[in-house]
Formats: C-alpha cells, structure tokens, sequence
C-alpha cells in the first residue's frame, strides 16, 4: 500500500492577462452553397494544422509518459515508513532534490539496514569549471542536508559519521538512523520541493532586516557570510561577474564542458539531468540558437558568450542584494560542511519568499577570485558560494534522476 503524498504548491506570481480589445473580421456575404465549402475546407485545413502543430508534443508527452519513471517527483511522503528499506528510499528521495552545479547530482547512495551511505559520483564531475571539486562537495553537502532534515522532522535521530576511514575513498558521508527522537526541522522540510535556483531578472526590492537576520543566523563559526545591499557596489560587483561570465565563456575547455550540460526539454527528461536552456534566462540569439551560440567551434559561439555574461550583469544590477559564503580553510571537509550551511540558507530564503542564484564564475576564474574577496571585505578566506538575492516569480522545477538510478539496497 503506498504511503500517503502530500505536495507543496509552489507560490507563483502570475502576469496579468493581455486584456487587450480583440480584432474584429469582416465576413463578405457569400452564397449558402460555398459558405458551406468553405466551411468544410476550413475545418479540414484546421484539423491538419493542429495535428501538424501538435504532433511533435504528442509524440514527446507520449516520450515522456515512458520516461517519468526514471525521474524523481518533486513530492515527500507525509510519514516515513516504517519499513527500513521504504523509508531509506523516502530519505534519498528527498536528498535528490538537493541543488548541485549544472544540476549534474554528483552523487551515489547505499542503504543497508539504518545506515544510509553517501558516495561522490567521480563521472559527474566537472573538471575544468570545478577543478578542486568545490562545487561537487557543496553539492554532496546540500544533499546531505535534506537527508538530515528529513530524517529529524519524520522524528528521527541521525548521526553523522564524516569521511569514514574505513570505507571507500569516494564515501563522504554515513547516517546512522535511530528511532525516538523529538520532530524537528518540519519548517525546513516542507521548503525542500519549493526550493528553486531562480535565474530569473529579479524586481530591485531589497531584503528586510528582520528577514536577512534569519538568513545570517543559519551560519556557524566555520562558515561566515558577508552581505552586500548598497547599489553603488552592487552595479561594481555586476560588472565583475559580467567580466568573469565573458572570461569562463572564451575558455574553450570551460565551454565545452558546460554545453554539455544544456538540455533541451526532451533531452532532460531523458537524461534526468542538466540545465533546460529556457531555464538559463539567456538573452537573445543565444536562447533561439543554443546548439550555435554556445558550440566552442561555432562562428556564433561569441554571441552565446556576450548573452550569458549579459545575463550575470542585469541579473545581479535587478537584485535586492549579493551573499558571499566563505570558510576559514579549503578541502573537501570545509566545503562539505558548508553545501550543509548553504543549503539550510536556501531553504530559509525559500521560506521567506526570497528568491536566489549562484554566480560561479567570479569563483572559478582564477584572476576574478581576488578582486571579489576585496568587494566583500573578505580577503584571507576561502570562498565557497556566491549568490544573488531578490524577488522573481517562481521557475519550473528542474528534473532528478530517480531513486533508482542512484541508490543500491542491501537488506540484512
């Protein structure tokens, strides 16, 4: 019997509707007999337009009909099963839902008995835009966190062994799950499926006090962040990230790699992962012409470049304001810990209604690395996330590869 589902309806702003005057058509006075074939070769030309118009997304809902199974619905049980392996399947399904660079998941579960391991993905790895891996370990942390999250407001008592010696290298996490504990989180649970990477042009209001006091209180001593709302530096650091976007683009290893991950819609219904180029926001040819605009070999691959850093400029110059998050050392641990952080950030600025956006690029140039620590007054750490905050209407849900697809069970 399945468990009972509930789903969160994301808040959405609809644009009002085009209430504009309709046209009207002038009919000429015909006789019955060729009003009637006209009529006829009408609905017969209409037939045959809309068939034409339609079949390519009947054919693709059809496509996707077949596909949906391996992709994970962006849902939550209500209540945890009370079956060890039903339940490890819930907690992984609410980990997928985690963000992770270009949506590449770089991650693998194992679930024996009350323990729930989470291994790096090493071919989901980006190497040239994410040589250190510091994405990649932002990523594993934010679904570690959901898994958390969840795991407390089902009532549940997780412990977390980090980095296990023991086990394989690539195994950066392992939950034990204990039973009995007080419900805990359940504000930040619900956010989960409402969460959303908003690359959206956002509508220039600032962030409340009271509300930027509960996004800072989510920090620890380990991890800090550094806030900026003043639009004098907000349009010097627009620049910045406009300059760094361009940069990474011209790196013909850096833009292969990220072409990669561009999805049509088929395509990431397919592959259950990657960024939709709509979703991407990008301006002008490079929205009509991805597969030109952003190919490296490409006469067009230049106007690819200029929309996106376009696009990280005007994104940052409609903000309400700019976060850095920093830790005091680099590495694996430091970074992991901070994707926790990061994640329990987005989830808080979810339920405040405030949207938001990592900008990678000032962080994965090398020359542009400086120059952002010294906007921010943060020079001497290390920099793990920098994102944009606002206010946008909500974006679609981005595709997960399934439980299935990422996770192994062993009973014993």
């Amino acid at each position: 019997m399945e468990e009972p589902t509930r789903r969160v309806a994301a808040r959405r702003e609809r644009p009002p509707l085009d209430t504009g005057s309709p046209r009207r058509i002038s009919e000429h006075p015909l006789p019955k007999s060729a009003r009637m074939r006209r009529r006829e070769f009408l609905a017969l030309a209409g037939g045959v337009a809309i068939y034409t118009a339609l079949r390519p997304s009947l054919a693709l809902a059809n496509r996707a009909a077949q596909l949906d199974g391996g992709l994970q619905p962006w849902t939550l049980p209500a209540e945890p099963s009370g079956n060890p392996l039903d339940r490890a399947r819930a907690l992984i399904g609410v980990a997928v839902l985690a963000p992770s660079h270009w949506n590449a998941q770089p991650w693998r579960f194992e679930a024996e008995g009350d323990e729930i391991r989470l291994l790096a993905e090493g071919a989901r790895a980006l190497p040239a835009i994410d040589p250190d891996r510091r994405s990649m370990m932002l990523g594993l942390g934010a679904a570690l966190e959901n898994l958390l999250i969840a795991a407390r407001a089902w009532g549940l008592q997780p412990t977390v062994e980090y980095f296990p010696s023991a086990l394989a290298y690539d195994v950066v996490a392992r939950v034990t799950l204990a039973r009995g504990g007080p419900r805990r989180d359940e504000a930040l649970f619900e956010m989960i499926p409402e969460r959303r990477t908003n690359r959206r042009g956002y509508d220039g209001r600032g962030i409340y006090p009271q509300n930027r006091a509960q996004l800072m209180a989510q920090f620890s001593e380990d991890t800090h962040i550094h806030w900026l709302d003043d639009h004098v530096r907000l349009r010097e650091l627009a620049d910045l990230a406009h300059d760094a976007t361009r940069e990474e683009g011209e790196d013909r290893r850096a833009a292969k790699e990220q072409a990669a991950w561009m999805r049509a819609d088929d395509e990431a219904r397919r592959h259950g992962d990657g960024v939709i180029v709509g979703a991407l926001e990008y301006p002008g040819l490079a929205h009509w012409m991805p597969g030109r605009a952003f190919d490296p070999d490409s006469w067009f691959h230049r106007f690819g470049v200029e929309s996106a850093a376009r696009q990280a400029r005007d994104g940052v110059r409609s903000s309400g304001a700019a976060a850095l998050i920093t830790t005091a050392r680099g590495g694996a641990s430091a970074w992991l810990a901070a994707g926790q952080t990061c994640q329990r950030f987005a989830l808080r600025a979810t339920q405040l209604g405030i949207s938001l956006q990592p900008l990678s690029a000032p962080l994965e140039v090398e020359r542009a690395r400086a120059p952002l620590l010294g906007h921010f007054d943060a020079v001497g750490e290390e920099p793990a996330l920098l994102v944009r905050l606002g206010h946008a209407s909500q974006p679609d849900p981005a595709v997960r590869r399934g439980v299935a697809l990422v996770a192994s069970f062993r009973t014993t």
